[in-house]
C-alpha cells in the first residue's frame, strides 16, 4: 500500500506528500477543553508532582478558565496586547494560557531563563518591546522581581501567583479566577477563527536576538489530527504522560501539552530535569507514574537510562504501560536508543516503538514523522498528512521545505524574516538537510544531513556537514560529552570545542577534585585521546576526521548566545565567542591542553 507520493520536478527538486488526507480538526484548540470537560469532567487533566494537592479535571479547569477568560476580556487584551507568561509549567500557567486561548487572546511564554538566568535581562526586554504585553504573569513574585523591574513598563499590569511582593503594584492571580461574564466569553469564543493568533513562541535559532512566532489555533489544531492520524491509538486510550518540557517551548507547549488535551489524557507536570540532580525527580515520578507515552528530548533519554539499568522498580514500571517513545529537538545518540531497546527486552520481552521527526516552532511543530518500521538514529520520515514536503538542491545539498495547515503565517510584526522564511512557491524553509535513506526505496523516508547555516569549507575546499559529524561524534564519546562545535572554517582540519560531561568524567577518573583538575587529569585525557584516535581511524575523509579537541570547563552561557531557546547548542554563537580558544586549537606548537590522537 502506497503511504506516500513522490514527484520529481525539472528542477531537481522532489514533492512528498502523504496518501492519506488529513482528519477533521476543531476550528479552536479549547474546543478540546469544552469537549472532554463534558464527557469526563471528573478525569485528572493536570496533575502537579512533588506539591501534593488535588489535581486539576477537566471539569474544574473549563470553570476556571472561563472566569479567568472573563478577567481578561475585561482588560481588553489581543494579540496587540497579549499575555505574557514569564514563569515555567504550573496550574496557574495552563488555566492562564488556556483563558486566552477560548476567547481569542495571544499568549506569548518566554523561557524562564530570560528572567531568572540572565544577568542583564536584555533579551526580555526586547521580547517585552517587540509584544507590548498587556498583562504579564509570573506565579512566584521573588524569582521574577529584579526582571520584571528591568524590563516590563510600569503601566503594564502584573499578575503574581503566590501574592509576594516585588515593589510595584501586582494583582493576585486569584482576582482573575473570581471575575464572571459567561455572555461576553461565550461571545468571544464563538468568534475565534482558525486564523485567530493563538500563540507568540519565541525562537532565536543562530542569530541570538529572539524572533516571535506567529502560531494560529489552525495550527495548533490541525498539528493534533496529524499526530492522531500517526497514532491511532490515542484516541482510543486517553494517554498518560509524565513531562518536564517546558510550556515556552513547541515541543513541551504544542507538542506534548496540546497531546494530553486533544486526547483527554493526563499530564503529570514532573519537576525534574536531564541533569545529574534533576534527573533524580523524574526518576521519582516514574516510579510512582506508569506512562503510557514517553516524549522527551535526547538529553532526557541519556538522563534516564542509567538509573532503569539500575534500578528493577523503576524500569518494571516504565515499561509496564509504554506504547510508544519519541523524541526531537536533537539527535538522539545511537547508544542510548539502543540501551533503551535492550531494557525494554529485558523487562516486557519487546521493544518499543521508537519515533522521531522533524519539525519546527514555525510547524507547530509536527512536519515529519517516522513509521513503524525501525530505525536508526537520523531518520526523520516522511511528511505527515496535510504536510507537502519539498526538498530542494541548495548548493551540494537538499534542504527540507514544508508547507500545509500546520506552518506559521510568519514573524510577529517582522515582515522582513517572514519574507526570508518562505521560497517563491509559499514554501516554509527549515534550514535543515537532507538525504534518502535508501535512494532505491522513497518510501524509507529521509535521514537528516545537517543545517545548512552551520556547514563550512575548510582551506582546501572541501565541506565539512557539521550536523552529521557533531551527531557521530557524540556518538563516539558517551557518557564524557555533553556538548561539541566544531570548529574549522578556512582551516586546514577539523577541530572540536567540547562542554564535558563533568560528573560523568569524574566517575571514569575515581577522583573527587574540583572540575580544573578532573578535566585535566591523565586517565581523562588519554580516554578522550584513544577515542579520538578511533573515531580518526573511522573517518573517509578530511570532513570527517576530528584532528584535535580541547575540554572546555565553562558551559555555554545563555546571555552570550551561545544557548538557543530550547537549551541546545548555538554553534555559530560558540566559536564567535570563544575565538581564543578556536585560536589554542590552531595554535603550534600545541599548548598542553589541547588533546590529539597521541596524547599520552
Amino acid at each position: 500500500m502506497e503511504t506516500h507520493r513522490f514527484t520529481e520536478r525539472e528542477d531537481g527538486s522532489l514533492v512528498v506528500t502523504a496518501a492519506a488526507a488529513l482528519p477533521p480538526y476543531p476550528e479552536r484548540l479549547t474546543a478540546h477543553l469544552t469537549r472532554h470537560a463534558a464527557e469526563a469532567p471528573e478525569r485528572p487533566f493536570l496533575v502537579r508532582r512533588g506539591q501534593g494537592g488535588e489535581p486539576l479535571t477537566y471539569g474544574a479547569a473549563l470553570r476556571a478558565v472561563e472566569r479567568i477568560a472573563a478577567a481578561l476580556l475585561a482588560r481588553n487584551l489581543s494579540a496587540e496586547r497579549p499575555v505574557m507568561i514569564l514563569s515555567g509549567n504550573g496550574f496557574e500557567h495552563a488555566l492562564l494560557s488556556l483563558a486566552a486561548l477560548h476567547v481569542g487572546i495571544a499568549v506569548a511564554p518566554v523561557s524562564p531563563a530570560y528572567s531568572t538566568v540572565s544577568q542583564d535581562h536584555s533579551r526580555l526586554r526586547a521580547i517585552v518591546e517587540l509584544l507590548t504585553p498587556g498583562l504579564v504573569f509570573a506565579a512566584e513574585g521573588a524569582p521574577y522581581a529584579a526582571a520584571i523591574a528591568a524590563a516590563v513598563p510600569a503601566g503594564t499590569e502584573v499578575v503574581i501567583g503566590d501574592g509576594a511582593a516585588i515593589g510595584r503594584p501586582a494583582t493576585p492571580f486569584a482576582d482573575l479566577r473570581a471575575a464572571e461574564g459567561p455572555d461576553a466569553v461565550a461571545a468571544a469564543h464563538a468568534a475565534v477563527v482558525p486564523d485567530t493568533v493563538a500563540k507568540l513562541l519565541f525562537t532565536s535559532g543562530s542569530t541570538g536576538v529572539p524572533k516571535a512566532v506567529v502560531n494560529t489555533h489552525r495550527m495548533l489544531s490541525s498539528n493534533q489530527a496529524m499526530l492522531q492520524a500517526r497514532f491511532p491509538a490515542l484516541t482510543a486510550e486517553p494517554p498518560v504522560m509524565v513531562d518536564w518540557l517546558p510550556w515556552h517551548h513547541t515541543f513541551g507547549g504544542n507538542h506534548n501539552f496540546n497531546l494530553v488535551l486533544a486526547n483527554g489524557g493526563t499530564l503529570h507536570i514532573d519537576e525534574g530535569r536531564p541533569t545529574p540532580s534533576g534527573i533524580r525527580e523524574t526518576v521519582r515520578a516514574l516510579r510512582e507514574v506508569a506512562p503510557t507515552l514517553y516524549l522527551t528530548v535526547p538529553k532526557g533519554f541519556e538522563a534516564l537510562v542509567p538509573h532503569l539499568r539500575d534500578d528493577a522498580a523503576l524500569r518494571e514500571n516504565f515499561f509496564s504501560r509504554l506504547q510508544v517513545t519519541f523524541f526531537a529537538a536533537a539527535g538522539l545518540p545511537q547508544p542510548v536508543w539502543d540501551a533503551i531497546d535492550d531494557l525494554a527486552r529485558r523487562t516486557i520481552g519487546r521493544t518499543v516503538p521508537m519515533v522521531t521527526g522533524l519539525g519546527a516552532t514555525e510547524t507547530a511543530p509536527l512536519a515529519l514523522v517516522t513509521d513503524d518500521r525501525p530505525a536508526r538514529a537520523g531518520q526523520v520520515g516522511l511528511p505527515a498528512p496535510g504536510v507537502t514536503l519539498k526538498v530542494a538542491p541548495v548548493g551540494a545539498k537538499r534542504e527540507a521545505r514544508v508547507r500545509g495547515p500546520n506552518v506559521t503565517p510568519g514573524y510577529w510584526r517582522r515582515p522582513d524574516l517572514t519574507a526570508a522564511a518562505f521560497d517563491e512557491e509559499g514554501f516554509y524553509r527549515l534550514g535543515d538537510a537532507l538525504v534518502p535513506v535508501d535512494p532505491a526505496d522513497p518510501h524509507r523516508g529521509f535521514t537528516f544531513d545537517g543545517r545548512l547555516n552551520e556547514d563550512f569549507k575548510l582551506t582546501t575546499g572541501v565541506w565539512v556537514s557539521v550536523g552529521p559529524l557533531r551527531a557521530a561524534f557524540l556518538d563516539a564519546f558517551q557518557p564524557l560529552v555533553r556538548d561539541v562545535a566544531i570548529a574549522g572554517e578556512a582551516r586546514d582540519e577539523v577541530a572540536a570545542l567540547v562542554f564535558p560531561d563533568i560528573a560523568a568524567c569524574r566517575a571514569l577518573c575515581g577522583e573527587t577534585g574540583d572540575d580544573a583538575r578532573i578535566l585535566a587529569h591523565p586517565a581523562l585525557r588519554r580516554d578522550f585521546a584513544r577515542r579520538l584516535g578511533a573515531f580518526a581511524a573511522k573517518s573517509t575523509g578530511s570532513s570527517n576526521r576530528i584532528a584535535r579537541l580541547l575540554l572546555l570547563a565553562e558551559p555555554p552561557a545563555l546571555d552570550r548566545d551561545e544557548v538557543t531557546d530550547k537549551g541546545s547548542i548555538n554553534q555559530r554563537g560558540v566559536l564567535r565567542n570563544r575565538a581564543a580558544a578556536v585560536d589554542l586549537l590552531y595554535a603550534a606548537p600545541f599548548e598542553a591542553a589541547i588533546i590529539t590522537p597521541e596524547t599520552a
